[in-house]
């Protein structure tokens, strides 16, 4: 199976010759704009793409109050963007039904080249919506999936199902990393043509200027030489290290429920939940190791950020994950669910920092070199034209 790297450069050397259609009219359908990687992904290629030659329209559903949102992100790049509740995630019959038929309408007023959607909700009504308007190309990002261990058997099954029929009439589908790909292929979704890899590409320039380690370790009362990690292996990283400070970074509907796992863990005092941070670049700078424990993942953007920042990871072998961390190369990997594990692999980095500089350094080399903006850009526009010269669409 080719790396992801490999298969990007495929994708974005298809067709570097071919003329773009100007306009080429997009509708990018997306659940909702909350914060987190695929959010960041679509919009920042709905700006980017604009000057490329593409005229996109961002239809998007609505967040959950406890999950904030990048609506003003999206402004502030100059996106109009439509909202649509019934995209967010819960499944709702009736609801869906009319957000399907609004979607309709949308799309035989608008007339798109291109139809692409983003996670699973959207994906759903998007695809269907595009085939019955008549939309020539339709084009699915998987950011990750659903369909292993999520939920049960017969649900998992029925979902599986549906994947696999909506592919039928998908054009190309997209998977932020090789390994997201190769389970698509495993279970059968999608058949090995159709899937393209192109990982995600971000602003990284931010995070690479060297930073003093500032205000987070103030607000999580740690001196200059104590660390900063995560909760799930806290307890057992305090037994071998007891200055060891924690800062919990984002909100949501868990929050209280962590914040009574800590004190249950004797952590009160040393855990510090930071909420949202839009300083993003001073957090990484306080923080002596970053730690990624999902039990799933597409790629995690927070874990391309904090090696853009030259910060040591640790993180759990899940989803594209392996594949961002050169198996080991660029960052530790534990199995998910092993909070053992994950205390180990804290302890290591902390006590052996001749050890994490390097993997630090080669995973910030490898980020600015494999998910600038720029090669996310440059691999969907190849991809576009790939997709608008065969099919002659009109611009």
């Amino acid at each position: 199976m080719p790396s992801s790297a490999e298969v990007s450069d495929e994708v974005s050397g298809a067709v570097a010759d071919a003329p773009c259609p100007r306009p080429t009219r997009v509708v990018r359908l997306f659940s909702r704009l909350n914060i987190g990687g695929p959010s960041l992904h679509v919009i920042l290629l709905t700006a980017g793409l604009g000057e490329r030659g593409y005229e996109t329209r961002l239809v998007v559903g609505r967040e959950a109050p406890s999950e904030g949102n990048f609506l003003d992100l999206a402004r502030a790049r100059g996106i109009d963007y439509v909202q649509l509740a019934g995209l967010g995630r819960e499944i709702r019959p009736l609801a869906d039904f009319v957000t399907l038929w609004q979607v309709y309408r949308m799309l035989r007023g608008w007339r798109p080249a291109i139809v692409h959607t983003h996670t699973a909700k959207a994906g759903v009504l998007g695809r269907v919506a595009a085939r019955l308007a008549g939309v020539p190309i339709v084009v699915h990002t998987y950011h990750g999936h659903v369909l292993r261990h999520y939920f049960g058997p017969l649900r998992t099954a029925l979902f599986r199902r549906l994947e696999r029929v909506l592919n039928r009439v998908t054009d190309v589908a997209v998977t932020v990393s090789a390994a997201l790909r190769a389970d698509l292929i495993a279970m059968g979704v999608c058949p090995p043509e159709k899937i393209r890899v192109v990982p995600l590409g971000l602003e990284l320039a931010r995070f690479t200027a060297a930073r003093p380690l500032g205000a987070v370790r103030e607000a999580c009362g740690a001196g200059p030489g104590e660390a900063g990690s995560f909760l799930e292996a806290a307890a057992r990283v305090r037994e071998g290290r007891p200055g060891t400070r924690f800062a919990v970074v984002g909100d949501g509907e868990c929050r209280a429920a962590l914040e009574a796992q800590a004190a249950a863990l004797g952590l009160a005092g040393a855990v510090t939940f930071l909420g949202w941070r839009k300083d993003l670049e001073a957090v990484y700078a306080g923080l002596d190791v970053v730690v990624n424990s999902s039990l799933n993942e597409g790629t995690p953007v927070a874990l391309i950020e904090a090696m853009a920042a030259g910060r040591p990871v640790v993180a759990t072998a899940v989803g594209g994950t392996p594949d961002l961390l050169g198996a080991g190369a660029r960052g530790r990997l534990v199995p998910a669910g092993d909070a053992g594990a994950l205390a180990a692999a804290i302890l290591d980095t902390l006590e052996r920092p001749e050890d994490a500089a390097p993997r630090a350094r080669a995973g910030r080399d490898y980020v600015l070199a494999h998910h600038s903006v720029e090669r996310l850009l440059s691999d969907i526009d190849s991809l576009y034209r790939e997709l608008l010269r065969p099919s002659s669409v009109p611009a």
